[in-house]
Formats: structure tokens, sequence, C-alpha cells
């Protein structure tokens, strides 16, 4: 049995000035500091790691960094592990995503499963790079634990796909909370899910997407 611990960033620049951040690279804040602090020292203390893999953008990397930093285990950046790239809306403000985008940012709130962003990556292509990502770390660290440091999109579509769901279910599924561990465990080529959006070490940091997003 192996078990990849997905764990989302801290709260970046991008989440605090709620925009839409796809692939567009914003650093932690000063808070997503401490809650990545306050994870991996969550993590260092109820799991024996052996690697940490993250996200290529910084404000997952810097988050798998202070997990290897924490735990000692090896880190290795992988761009797998990106969110999903959301083409016209990068960098676009919530709060005008519906004036904008009438037609398309509709499907988004509904059925985000089966969206496409504009110019950009669908659900589907997301699980497409990340679900072999994940199986291969569980394959190459048989019988062991593993970090990957990953983003709210990417976490959301894996605990759709992971629990044998279709995405078309993606929409009944909340977005993971920054710095939260989700488990995933893999156990003879199948995967079940433990311990989903798991953020109670943090108390009264604890940060999440509006409901609106």
């Amino acid at each position: 049995m192996t078990t990849i611990l997905l764990v989302r960033h801290g709260e970046s620049q991008a989440n605090k000035l709620q925009i839409f951040c796809g692939q567009s690279d914003y650093d932690l804040t000063e808070a997503g500091v401490l809650q990545a602090q306050g994870t991996a020292a969550h993590i260092a203390s109820a799991y024996a790691v052996d690697h940490v893999y993250a996200s290529t953008l910084s404000r997952a990397y810097r988050t798998g960094e202070a997990i290897a930093a924490r735990t000692g285990a090896p880190f290795t950046p992988d761009e797998r592990l990106r969110e999903i790239h959301c083409g016209e809306w990068e960098e676009a403000a919530f709060g005008e995503m519906l004036t904008r985008w009438p037609d398309s940012y509709p499907l988004w709130l509904h059925d985000i499963g089966n969206c496409q962003c504009p110019g950009g990556e669908s659900m589907t292509d997301v699980v497409t790079r990340v679900l072999p990502a994940l199986t291969e770390y569980a394959e190459r660290h048989a019988s062991q634990t593993v970090v990957a440091a990953t983003h709210g999109g990417v976490i959301r579509a894996m605990v759709c796909v992971l629990s044998g769901r279709p995405l078309s279910e993606m929409k009944n599924i909340p977005w993971a909370h920054n710095a939260s561990v989700t488990e995933c465990i893999y156990e003879n080529g199948v995967w079940r899910l433990g311990r989903v959006d798991d953020d109670r070490h943090l108390g009264a940091l604890s940060t999440s997407l509006p409901d609106t997003v």
C-alpha cells in the first residue's frame, strides 16, 4: 500500500486578490507561508514521508519545499502537478467573470468537470496529465508515503476520479482548503481515498476559495 498526500498550496497572492490564477505564477502570502509551515509540521509528526513532489508554480513549490525541509525527504518538482491552465481567464477577477464570459463561465460554476477554459485546458486535460504522475509515484514508491504539493483544481478533480466518479460529478465536490491534506491510497493497482481536505491542524489559519468560484 502506497499513500500519496495531496497538499494544496498555502494562501497565494492571487487567492488574496480573488483573481483566477491558473498557471500564472503567484507566490504565497505571509499567511500562506504560515499555513505551509503548519502543514509541514503536521505531516512530519503524523507520517513518515519518503519523497516530496511539487508543482513548479511558486505557491505549490514553496509549500512542497517547506514539507521537504521539515520531513527531511527528497524533493522533486514536476510540471504535471501544475494547476489547470485557464486560458483567457488567467488573472481575471472573480467578480468580473460572469460579465466578461456570460456564455462559458456558468458552465465552470455549475458543471466544472465538463468545462473547457477558453483558450486553456479542461478538467479532462488535467486528469490526463496528473493521474499518470500520481500512479507513477505510487509504483515508484511502493509501500511508502509520498507528498504531492499541488493546487485546488487538481485536488478537486483527483478526489472525483479516485473515488470512482465521473467528472460530471465534480461539481458536487467542494474546493480543498489552503494547505489541506488529502490521502490517496494505492494498493494492487486500485485507488481509494482516506481523509479528504484535512486542515484541522491549521485552526484559525484555515482559508479557502469563496463559494462564488
